[in-house]
């Protein structure tokens, strides 16, 4: 019987979890997937002197019932003990596919209407490009793209990352992901 009700909290806890669609897919024609970020995608300050710009991004594939998108972009490397946000985005509506290059420039007029961007871990509501400590080693980025299955989560732009993370994990779909990398020496 305990055997039975471990399988059986074991198959709840894994429906739960948001799916890794095999067609739903997320790519960039400005990063590459287990590259270095360019420097015109890292951020401007805390001694980094990239341009801060978002890459573009398109992704394809979303599953029956996705209803808006979202995008995160996460540093599971960062020395603060857990992570930190370099961007976030909701309510990207079902019918857009991409993000163009800048769509992440403070105040969203490069995003689709009805998108919101919450707060980074550099206190913004915008991208922020990476910038990790100096002579740590490469941190990874993770680019994600979440199919979500309400049209708009109740995010603002003072929300952080682990609200925009909270509100996800019971809205998703499916999401797809891409992983790259920088450091500096």
């Amino acid at each position: 019987m305990k055997k039975l009700a471990s399988a059986l909290f074991a198959a709840a806890v894994v429906m739960a979890l948001p799916a890794m669609a095999a067609d739903f897919k997320l790519t960039s024609a400005d990063v590459k997937a287990g590259t270095p970020i360019a420097n015109t995608y890292v951020f401007k300050g805390f001694g980094c002197a990239g341009d801060n710009n978002s890459p573009a991004l398109a992704w394809s594939g979303a599953p029956a019932g996705t209803k808006s998108f979202a995008i995160t972009v996460y540093d599971p490397d960062a020395p603060t003990g857990s992570g930190f946000w370099h961007w976030t985005v909701v309510n990207i509506p079902a019918s857009v596919t991409s993000l163009p290059r800048g769509a992440g420039e403070a105040g969203g007029k490069n995003l689709p209407a009805g998108a919101v961007m919450g707060r980074t871990d550099f206190g913004s509501a915008a991208y922020g490009g990476p910038c990790p400590p100096q002579g740590d080693k490469p941190h990874r980025y993770i680019f994600t793209v979440f199919a979500v299955k309400t049209d708009k989560l109740d995010i603002d732009g003072n929300a952080a990352g682990a609200i925009v993370g909270f509100n996800l994990h019971f809205n998703t779909i499916a999401k797809a992901t891409f992983t790259a990398t920088y450091g500096r020496k």
